[in-house]
């Protein structure tokens, strides 16, 4: 049986956890002990699997689609829906091999794994993923598959950026080539044993700079080389169905369970501390947004509510399992007006057109969560760091943070950059004409209406 060393959101504890699980006496020959693959542990990562694919379908679909106009909200479900059908291939043939496979020391295996996985070659019914506490290992396709929802996922997070305006073929190039030089490196970058953020140190339980940072980042720079939408900042371009929203939200929470718990690889205490800050980081989000709402525009709004419940959910993912209950609340609250600020203020201000506020909610919120983590895994705060509590120092896992976030902005920002230019030149432009803009890209682009 073949075990593979495997890492996940909360990567940096394999470090701690993956403990010899034998003793050698001198005088006896050693013996080895034999890793033991628990079924409660495999049927929790399948359960997560699927809850964080109905993040995506119908989730995230259903969220972005009641924000754009009645005419184009087929184009953003199907652009949802193919982008990720489209990543999940890309994952299987050479994404997973990229990110976890290849050498441990040399070359570049800082920043890339290697073809040694294509199409999953090697990876059979019996090899095998360590999990996080010694003697206990997952099936490797297990992670393989837990790991898939993510990258289809962070993908297709940039649509929301970009709807309501953008060629279909020229979207579904840009995703596959960000996917391939931006997703996958931080991915191995973050999460696998040879990585450049992993050797640092960097805290990052379930995504905060692999999902939400590099997502945010390309978001905004796809944004701004689109251009804004036809009479964006001129007359009103409101949501056609809040009511979507709310359902796509309430989908989004409960498949971010998977996401974040799901993140720990087994079923124990920490699991449950990532799934209860799960809860409590939204919830305080969505109260802070919608009191700040309310002090500053004089309402609180539907909309405002779930979007802050978004944005707690965002912070607390890098933090998911280092936060106490105290912390978690906190980051949740502090992303809640911080990103209110971003999508109300620093948006006008900068003339961008992030449609969705991709940008100002997942890429603002996920600065926020990387950074707050360095503060609220401390034991002082109530959290779980790793290692010894009392070697614990907040300023320099600040200082390790902040590090990864400067290399996950620049990274997915110059990716982002040169994806849209070689996109633009393939496809003679990104932008359907302004005929098909003004009829919606349901119509134009779809042949179709939501609508009779």
């Amino acid at each position: 049986m073949k075990t593979t060393k495997l890492f996940g959101g909360a990567a940096l504890a394999s470090l701690l956890l993956a403990l010899p699980a034998f003793a050698q006496d001198a005088a006896a020959p050693a013996t080895e002990a034999v890793a033991v693959v628990d079924k409660g542990d495999v049927a929790w990562m399948l359960v997560s699997t699927m809850v964080v694919i109905v993040m995506t379908v119908p989730g995230l679909a259903l969220f972005y689609g009641g924000l754009v106009r009645a005419k184009n909200i087929l184009s953003v479900l199907t652009q949802v829906f193919l982008g990720f059908s489209m990543i999940s291939i890309l994952w299987v043939a050479y994404g997973y091999s990229l990110a976890f496979a290849g050498p441990t020391e040399g070359g570049l295996s800082a920043f890339f794994g290697d073809f040694s996985k294509f199409f999953l070659s090697g990876v059979t019914l019996d090899s095998r993923a360590a999990t996080f506490s010694a003697g206990f290992e997952l099936p490797e396709l297990v992670f393989v598959a837990f790991q898939m929802t993510f990258a289809c996922i962070t993908s297709t997070l940039i649509v929301g950026a970009i709807a309501e305006r953008m060629k279909f073929g020229a979207l579904m190039a840009f995703l596959a080539i960000w996917f391939t030089f931006s997703y996958v490196p931080m991915a191995h970058m973050v999460w696998s044993g040879p990585g450049l953020l992993f050797g640092l140190g960097a805290y990052d339980f379930a995504g905060g700079t692999v999902v939400h940072i590099n997502s945010g980042v390309a978001a905004l720079v796809a944004a701004i080389v689109l251009g804004p939408r036809l009479g964006y900042m001129k007359e009103p371009i409101a949501p056609h169905n809040l009511v979507w929203t709310y359902a796509g939200v309430g989908l989004l929470w409960f498949g971010w369970f998977g996401f974040n718990a799901g993140s720990n690889l087994e079923a124990n205490a920490l699991t449950a501390v990532a799934l209860i800050n799960t809860v409590l980081a939204p919830a305080a989000g969505a109260l802070a947004w919608a009191l700040a709402e309310r002090t500053t525009r004089g309402h609180a709004s539907a909309l405002g509510a779930v979007s802050g419940a978004v944005a707690g959910l965002v912070a607390i993912t890098p933090a998911a399992g280092f936060a106490g209950v105290g912390g978690a609340i906190a980051l949740g609250g502090v992303a809640g007006i911080v990103c209110l600020w971003a999508v109300v203020n620093l948006k006008p201000m900068l003339k961008y057109d992030d449609s969705l506020d991709v940008f100002g909610i997942h890429g603002v919120g996920g600065i926020v969560g990387a950074l707050g983590t360095a503060i609220v895994a401390a034991p002082a705060m109530g959290g779980y760091p790793l290692g010894e509590a009392a070697d614990y120092s907040i300023v320099n896992q600040f200082v390790i943070q902040l590090t990864a976030v400067g290399v996950a902005i620049v990274w997915s920002g110059v990716v982002a950059l040169v994806a849209m230019l070689i996109v633009k030149a393939i496809f003679g432009g990104l932008r359907v004409p302004e005929s098909a803009e003004s009829d919606g890209l349901d119509l134009s682009s779809h042949g179709e209406r939501a609508y009779n």
